[in-house]
């Protein structure tokens, strides 16, 4: 039996197998499901794409918002945050809102930036699971380069403050996508050097 190779993150399996093998690391993609199922193997209750019950909303006013996934067992949602997540401030707007409602209703909140990979250390940081095994392996791995039409070039200015703000989380996976950017040495597609300055500007006040 061969041993599982984790791949880069998508929302879900389809999605990653529509997606195949990255073409430059010769890596496969692997849906957010794959992962949970790992992270939480005693886990079998989430709900991906679906409205959140009646019977949970109770009389609140929280309007049809469909987390990406979400257990009860856990009383957990995660989201997958693409890009479309840091190219308008009214996503981004929309985003910290709904946080907000989830936790009001008792849910712990975990977003995952289309950036970040689910490596060992990734996972301690985002769930608070310490993994015995290895998941992604983030050494020499980017995920972003000026082919990919997803770096800090193609957000609006609250989007590359919410990505150096994500990456604080993350210092190893920062370094090696913003060394990515900078060897690409094409700053028009990649806005590496925007992204350096809010990340340094948010590491000197610690604004986590």
């Amino acid at each position: 039996m061969s041993e599982m190779v984790w791949g880069f993150l998508r929302e879900t399996n389809e999605m990653a197998e529509k997606a195949g093998i990255d073409p430059k690391t010769k890596l496969p993609r692997t849906g957010l499901e794959t992962y949970l199922a790992k992270i939480y193997p005693k886990v079998d209750d989430w709900a991906h794409d679906q409205p959140l019950p009646k019977e949970i909303k109770g009389e609140k006013k929280i309007g049809r918002i469909r987390p990406d996934y979400r257990s009860e067992k856990l009383k957990m949602i995660v989201e997958f945050d693409g890009i479309q997540h840091y190219q308008s401030p009214f996503q981004i707007k929309r985003d910290q809102e709904n946080t907000e409602k989830y936790i009001e209703l008792g849910y712990k909140v975990v977003r995952i930036p289309f950036f970040i990979q689910l490596s060992k250390e990734a996972v301690k940081v985002l769930f608070g699971v310490n993994m015995s095994e290895e998941l992604f392996i983030e050494e020499n791995h980017p995920s972003l380069g000026k082919d990919d039409k997803c770096t800090p070039a193609c957000f609006c200015p609250a989007g590359i403050k919410r990505m150096a703000k994500d990456f604080l989380k993350f210092p190893n996976q920062y370094k090696i996508n913003l060394d990515q950017l900078k060897a690409d040495n094409n700053e028009f597609l990649t806005g590496a050097s925007l992204l350096e300055k809010e990340y340094e500007k948010l590491k000197r006040s610690d604004t986590r």
